[in-house]
Protein backbone atom coordinates (compact mmCIF):
# COMPACT_ATOMS: atom_id res chain seq x y z
CA UNK A 1 0.00 0.00 0.00
CA UNK A 2 2.97 2.55 0.89
CA UNK A 3 3.81 3.14 -3.12
CA UNK A 4 0.20 3.74 -3.86
CA UNK A 5 -0.34 5.92 -0.91
CA UNK A 6 3.22 8.14 -1.79
CA UNK A 7 1.24 8.93 -4.91
CA UNK A 8 -1.73 9.94 -3.77
CA UNK A 9 0.12 12.07 -0.58
CA UNK A 10 2.01 13.61 -3.83
CA UNK A 11 -1.27 14.74 -5.85
CA UNK A 12 -2.50 16.06 -2.55
CA UNK A 13 0.03 17.97 -1.63
CA UNK A 14 0.27 19.29 -5.20
CA UNK A 15 -3.27 20.30 -4.83
CA UNK A 16 -2.69 22.38 -1.43
CA UNK A 17 -3.58 20.30 0.87
CA UNK A 18 -1.30 20.66 4.34
CA UNK A 19 -1.57 17.41 5.94
CA UNK A 20 -1.93 13.57 4.45
CA UNK A 21 -2.97 10.85 6.03
CA UNK A 22 -4.37 6.87 6.17
CA UNK A 23 -6.99 6.60 9.02
CA UNK A 24 -8.44 3.29 9.84
CA UNK A 25 -11.64 2.62 11.89
CA UNK A 26 -12.38 -0.31 14.16
CA UNK A 27 -15.69 -2.27 13.10
CA UNK A 28 -18.68 -0.78 13.87
CA UNK A 29 -17.85 2.67 15.14
CA UNK A 30 -20.33 5.31 14.92
CA UNK A 31 -18.92 9.12 15.27
CA UNK A 32 -21.66 11.72 16.21
CA UNK A 33 -22.88 14.82 14.23
CA UNK A 34 -19.17 16.89 14.67
CA UNK A 35 -17.67 18.98 12.35
CA UNK A 36 -13.94 19.76 11.45
CA UNK A 37 -11.71 22.75 11.37
CA UNK A 38 -10.45 21.65 8.01
CA UNK A 39 -11.97 21.06 4.54
CA UNK A 40 -10.99 17.06 3.27
CA UNK A 41 -10.90 15.01 0.41
CA UNK A 42 -11.00 11.40 1.19
CA UNK A 43 -10.49 8.07 -0.88
CA UNK A 44 -11.52 4.69 0.80
CA UNK A 45 -9.74 2.02 0.60
CA UNK A 46 -10.65 -0.72 2.61
CA UNK A 47 -13.92 -1.79 4.36
CA UNK A 48 -17.37 -0.03 4.26
CA UNK A 49 -18.97 3.20 5.91
CA UNK A 50 -21.53 5.58 5.41
CA UNK A 51 -21.33 9.34 5.58
CA UNK A 52 -24.54 11.18 6.95
CA UNK A 53 -24.56 14.81 5.86
CA UNK A 54 -28.13 16.83 6.36
CA UNK A 55 -30.07 13.94 6.62
CA UNK A 56 -28.47 12.24 3.66
CA UNK A 57 -27.18 8.93 4.08
CA UNK A 58 -24.04 7.81 1.29
CA UNK A 59 -22.83 4.48 1.53
CA UNK A 60 -19.40 4.27 0.56
CA UNK A 61 -17.07 1.27 -0.06
CA UNK A 62 -13.26 0.75 -1.31
CA UNK A 63 -12.92 2.89 -4.73
CA UNK A 64 -15.25 5.85 -3.17
CA UNK A 65 -14.20 8.91 -2.78
CA UNK A 66 -16.11 12.26 -0.39
CA UNK A 67 -15.70 15.96 0.13
CA UNK A 68 -16.45 18.15 3.24
CA UNK A 69 -15.92 21.62 3.62
CA UNK A 70 -14.74 23.01 7.15
CA UNK A 71 -17.67 23.40 9.64
CA UNK A 72 -19.74 21.17 7.49
CA UNK A 73 -21.97 19.14 10.06
CA UNK A 74 -21.56 15.26 9.65
CA UNK A 75 -22.01 11.64 11.07
CA UNK A 76 -20.05 8.17 10.15
CA UNK A 77 -20.91 4.77 10.14
CA UNK A 78 -18.27 1.78 9.96
CA UNK A 79 -19.20 -1.69 8.61
CA UNK A 80 -18.56 -4.91 10.24
CA UNK A 81 -14.76 -4.73 8.82
CA UNK A 82 -14.28 -1.50 9.59
CA UNK A 83 -13.04 0.71 7.42
CA UNK A 84 -9.44 2.53 6.20
CA UNK A 85 -9.48 5.96 4.23
CA UNK A 86 -6.44 8.24 2.92
CA UNK A 87 -7.76 11.57 3.35
CA UNK A 88 -5.86 15.15 2.52
CA UNK A 89 -6.93 17.93 5.06
CA UNK A 90 -6.48 21.94 3.93
CA UNK A 91 -6.42 23.53 7.42
CA UNK A 92 -7.05 27.09 7.74
CA UNK A 93 -3.97 29.99 6.99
Amino acid sequence: MQPEFDAYKAEMRSRGFDEVIARTWAPDTTLATHTHEFGLEALVVAGEMSLIVNGCTRHLKPGDTFALEAGVPHAERYGPTGATYWVARRHPA
